[in-house]
């Protein structure tokens, strides 16, 4: 046997069906093992293993044990020569095991390889090459000089700036994404370390490499994709804690004296300063739009007041002083929330989305004006004046930022992507179906063949050497390749030649799924035959958190009268509470459902579509339907037609 691979999987079935049809079309004419460790997904992903790779050997864990024990449990049974830890979001090109394996035979010194890596987008994944962490190391990459300083020598020694990505060259550390080792090696050094549950295993594994007299390789002449590289998981406060506590582990293993005290201090002063950058990050991608916009507003209408009185009553200081802090940040902070009950300040908000938001933010605030005291009352035409200037400075705003962003004055994004599909006819069509099936609304500009110099313009735009002519002609956005009908290694070649500002995805074999990655700080989008539940979207959790509120808030305010009212004694009181702080809903899925797995997630509920129904249903398949069409054709109108009819269940025990 001379390779064994070993892939790792938690609940990402789809990735890992594509990068097991990679690996298949890899292995041809080579003796290669395959293992999958499957860390208890609940996915269905070991059924779809068995099902449509039966040469695949399966390791069914019960228990999540972590990506280095898994890793550990596959190696120890396999028999190759090498062993290629693969990470499941990759696709592998059809030459990549054999050129690999290659270059470790005829160098013997090589203890272990990585490739180059580039992500969904083909853009050049830089943690491919790496060098070990040290004090200096993690001081320049902590304060952003690697980043500041990409190709020096001095400060980019994380990722080796220095190093051309396009030579092969020696390295410190591997990626784990793709760590082609000696399986001798491995037997002189040791397999992984299970200190680490995740992250710091393939720097540790790689000193050890080092220590025990070999080299590490970068491999630049053939390319893999990676999908969720390191810069999809930056943005979370727990990848920040769980990646440097990794760091100190690995300090404290390999480090003595000085240098490891003086490693982990500039370790745990990382850990503070990144998590506290992220948090910040995280605040500022959140409310830098709706403080841009309260200033703005605030801002126009503090002179509109003067320009009115001035018109209007012949006074510039006719207006009273709470107009400015009390009239005014109520106006902004109704108008505000109402765009964002909207969905105006979501990733998809759109112009209409901002507009009705400010538009119903003018009805609501025109209704609480008749029910202010006198003295708190202005002019009810700054109302007015405010509404059309909040709608202006807003679409303004948004207009400069895009400009900022991508160089135009556009808004909203294209409803629709300009697509091409490149493959065969028949698995286009399949791929358009799947695209129909999935409610994608795309606008298709048509087909490219995968065969070079094949130009059958009846049926085609043109062959797959002139894609780069075919996207420029018809600006598309979006190309979708069908794994069926050309080779990955074409399909990384485009990606990478085309550049970042296109959308890609591929359609694997016989696959209901459509994968690809929009973007270097998202984990992928998966296009897939399942159903869209409306319940998923941002609008329609927001409205249901909305109308949870409300409830309770009136359910409260009627207390003592409520606890009363509803049995068991006091259970309205408890559950209006719990709804309240977010740990529970008044309505969602009825809990008997076996396949809840399947549906969109929700708080445990009060209530259940179940309970509006005359006759209860018990069979298993009734329950899943009736909680399948609550979630798919979710309105908050629906919640409340059950609240409604089960009006006299709000008070009861929820589990």
């Amino acid at each position: 046997m001379k390779l064994s691979v070993v892939i790792v999987n938690y609940n990402v079935k789809y990735f890992l069906e594509q990068a097991l049809l990679s690996v298949r079309k890899a292995s041809v004419g080579m003796a290669v093992e395959v293992f999958v460790v499957d860390n208890n997904s609940s996915d269905e992903s070991v059924a779809m293993v068995r099902e449509k790779f039966p040469e695949v050997h399966v390791i069914d864990n019960k228990d999540n044990v972590g990506f280095s024990k898994a890793n550990n449990q596959a190696i120890h049974l396999s028999k190759g020569e090498y062993v290629l830890l693969l990470n499941p979001d990759t696709v592998v090109r059809e030459d990549t095991f054999e050129k690999t394996v290659a270059f470790m035979d005829t160098n013997p010194d090589a203890g272990g390889l990585g490739v180059k890596m580039i992500d969904g987008k083909g853009n050049f994944l830089p943690e491919s090459k790496r060098g070990f962490p040290s004090p200096e190391v993690a001081f320049y990459k902590t304060f952003g000089l690697s980043k500041l300083f990409p190709k020096s020598k001095r400060f980019n020694k994380y990722h080796l700036g220095y190093l051309s990505e396009n030579e092969t060259h020696e390295v410190d550390v591997l990626s784990g994404a793709f760590m082609l080792m000696r399986k001798a090696v491995l037997d002189k050094i040791g397999l992984l370390d299970e200190a680490f549950f995740m992250y710091g295993e393939d720097i540790d594994l790689s000193y050890r490499v080092v220590k025990g007299g070999y080299k590490n390789y970068y491999f630049a002449e053939t390319t893999i994709i990676h999908y969720k590289g390191e810069s999809t998981k930056k943005g979370s406060l727990n990848y920040v804690k769980t990646f440097y506590q990794a760091m100190i582990i690995f300090a404290r293993k390999h480090f003595g004296g000085n240098k490891a005290g003086l490693f982990i201090l500039m370790l745990n002063a990382a850990i503070w300063f990144r998590a506290g950058l992220t948090l910040f990050s995280n605040i500022l991608k959140n409310w830098y739009k709706p403080v841009l916009d309260a200033a703005v507003i605030f801002t126009g209408m503090y002179f509109i007041k003067d320009l009115w009185a001035t018109l209007r009553f012949h006074d510039p200081l006719y207006f009273k002083a709470s107009l400015l802090y009390f009239n005014y940040p109520l106006y902004i902070f109704v108008w505000l929330f109402a765009v964002y009950l909207r969905g105006g300040y979501d990733r998809n908000g759109r112009v209409k989305h901002l507009v009705s938001g400010i538009v119903i933010g003018s009805l609501v605030i025109s209704a609480v004006y008749g029910f202010l005291p006198s003295h708190l009352r202005a002019s009810r035409m700054l109302i007015v004046f405010g509404s059309f200037w909040t709608i202006l400075s807003m679409l303004g705003l948004r207009s400069m930022l895009a400009f900022i962003r991508k160089g135009r004055f556009v808004i909203d994004e294209p409803k629709s992507n300009k697509l091409i599909i490149v493959g065969e006819t028949n698995e286009s069509k399949r791929v358009l179906e799947l695209l129909y099936s999935a409610r994608v609304n795309v606008n298709m500009i048509g087909i490219v063949s995968p065969d070079e110099g094949k130009v059958d313009y009846d049926n085609y735009l043109g062959s797959v050497d002139q894609l780069n002519e075919i996207v420029g002609i018809y600006t598309a956005n979006e190309i979708i390749f069908c794994g069926k009908d050309i080779s990955s290694e074409k399909i990384i070649y485009w990606m990478s030649s085309l550049g970042p500002d296109i959308n890609y995805k591929i359609v694997p074999e016989q696959s209901g799924s459509i994968i690809g990655s929009n973007s270097k700080d998202s984990a992928g989008d998966l296009y897939t035959i399942d159903i869209n539940f409306k319940i998923a979207s941002s609008i329609q959790r927001r409205n249901k958190r909305v109308l949870d509120i409300g409830l309770s808030l009136i359910l409260l305010l009627l207390f003592p009268i409520s606890i009363w009212f509803w049995k068991p004694f006091g259970g309205i009181l408890k559950n209006a509470f719990l709804v309240l702080i977010g740990k529970k809903s008044w309505v969602g899925y009825n809990p008997t459902d076996l396949q809840l797995k399947n549906l969109p997630k929700l708080r445990p509920a009060v209530l259940n579509p179940s309970d509006a129904l005359p006759y209860k249903p018990e069979s298993p398949q009734t329950i899943h339907r009736i909680n399948l069409f609550y979630a798919k054709d979710y309105q908050p109108g629906n919640d409340w037609e059950i609240i409604w009819k089960a009006f006299s269940k709000l008070g009861r025990k929820v589990k």
